[in-house]
C-alpha cells in the first residue's frame, strides 16, 4: 500500500505541483481513506519526501542501467538526456520550483544527493572519454563535472531561461553541444557531429 500511495502522489504532485495537491485529493483519487495514507506517512511533509526521492532513485536506476550499457560517453550524455526528457514529459507543474519554494529542506537534501550522483557519474564519464582518445588528455575532471552540474541545474532556473524562450529539450541540447565541444578531441568531434547533424535535420 505505501508503493501505491508513493506512486499516485507521484503522478499527482508532478501534473498538477505539491502545493496544490491535498491529502484528501490522494485518498479520493485512490478510493481509500485519509487514515490509510496518515497510517504510512505522518503528514503530508514526509509524503512529499517519500515520493521525492522515491523518483530521484528510479532516475539513478535508469542512468546507472544506460552507463553500463553504453558504447562510448558521448552517446552515453545523449541516451541520458533523452531518457530524462521522458521523465520531464510528465512534469507540468515545475515541480522544483515548488520544492524549493514550499519545501525548502527537502530540496537542499535533493539537490545534496542529486550533485553527488551527477558528480561521480559524469566523473567516470570524463576518464572514459579521457581514455578512449575522446575527450582531451589534459581536461580537469574535477572542475568540469563540477561545472556539468551547475550548467544542469543553471538551465532549469526559470527566472534566467523562461519557459516562454526556452524549451527544456532545447535547453539541454544545446546545453550538452556546448559542454562536449569544449572537451572533444578531433575522434570525439566525428561523434558529437553525428549528433549535432541529427539535432539539426530534426528541427
Amino acid at each position: 500500500m505505501r508503493e501505491k500511495i508513493i506512486h499516485k502522489a507521484s503522478e499527482l504532485f508532478l501534473t498538477l505541483g505539491f502545493k496544490s495537491v491535498t491529502m484528501d485529493d490522494i485518498a479520493n483519487e485512490m478510493g481509500i481513506s485519509k487514515k490509510t495514507i496518515y497510517v504510512h506517512f505522518n503528514n503530508k511533509t514526509k509524503l512529499v519526501e517519500a515520493v521525492t526521492f522515491t523518483l530521484f532513485e528510479n532516475i539513478c536506476d535508469g542512468i546507472d542501467c544506460i552507463c553500463d550499457a553504453s558504447s562510448n560517453p558521448i552517446n552515453e550524455l545523449y541516451d541520458i538526456k533523452m531518457f530524462v526528457m521522458q521523465h520531464l514529459k510528465n512534469e507540468q507543474a515545475s515541480p522544483q520550483f515548488q520544492l524549493k519554494k514550499y519545501y525548502p529542506q527537502i530540496y537542499e537534501n535533493l539537490k545534496g544527493k542529486q550533485f553527488d550522483k551527477m558528480h561521480d557519474s559524469v566523473s567516470e564519464s570524463l576518464q572514459k572519454g579521457i581514455d578512449s582518445g575522446m575527450f582531451r588528455p589534459n581536461i580537469d575532471v574535477e572542475f568540469i563535472s563540477r561545472l556539468y552540474f551547475n550548467g544542469m541545474t543553471g538551465i532549469k532556473d526559470e527566472s534566467i531561461f523562461p519557459k516562454s524562450k526556452f524549451n527544456m529539450e532545447y535547453l539541454m541540447e544545446n546545453f550538452l553541444e556546448y559542454h562536449l565541444r569544449a572537451i572533444v578531441t578531433e575522434k570525439g568531434f566525428e561523434i558529437l557531429n553525428q549528433f549535432i547533424n541529427k539535432t539539426q535535420s530534426k528541427h
